[in-house]
């Protein structure tokens, strides 16, 4: 078996990722327009809105894990939002997830950020498994509002 391999994506394995995104679209109950991720995901891309990170084997692309940029006010410094990650469902179970958050932590202490973030769903215990595995931390002491401003 191949070795497994991560590595930052750029707008060149656009093409590799929009399989594993609509993957990640359907995992959520979401629709996949295939134009509009493609545009959605070129944009983050090639603005450098966003670090995706891909796994593979070989050629095969198995999963991915994307960031956002953000920053903390209290702490004044630089923190990433772990906004996505998927694997294949074929390739779950191998380790994939955790290299990609592996991954995601390396970049983060190279970017000298003090926060890395995330959610999940209450009921999502294999993510929550994983996480508490890597060292995150549920946060207990802040609660989390959204708010569509299209209302």
């Amino acid at each position: 078996m191949e070795e497994l391999q991560v590595q930052r994506a750029t707008h060149h394995e656009l093409d590799e990722l929009l399989p594993l995104f609509a993957g990640y679209l359907r995992f959520y109950g979401k629709p996949v327009d295939e134009a509009r991720v493609h545009a959605f995901l070129s944009a983050r891309l090639r603005a450098n809105e966003s670090v995706v990170f891909l796994a593979r084997r070989g050629e095969t692309c198995l999963g991915f894990v994307q960031l956002y940029p953000a920053w903390s006010s209290l702490s004044q410094a630089r923190s990433w939002i772990l906004n996505d990650l998927f694997v294949s469902p074929e390739a779950r179970g191998g380790g994939v997830a955790r290299a990609l958050m592996e991954a995601a932590r390396q970049f983060g202490a190279e970017t000298g950020a003090v926060e890395l973030f995330l959610q999940t769903a209450r009921d999502n215990a294999t993510a929550r498994r994983l996480y508490e595995s890597l060292g995150w931390r549920r946060d207990d002491e802040f609660l989390v509002y959204t708010l569509d401003p299209r209302a």
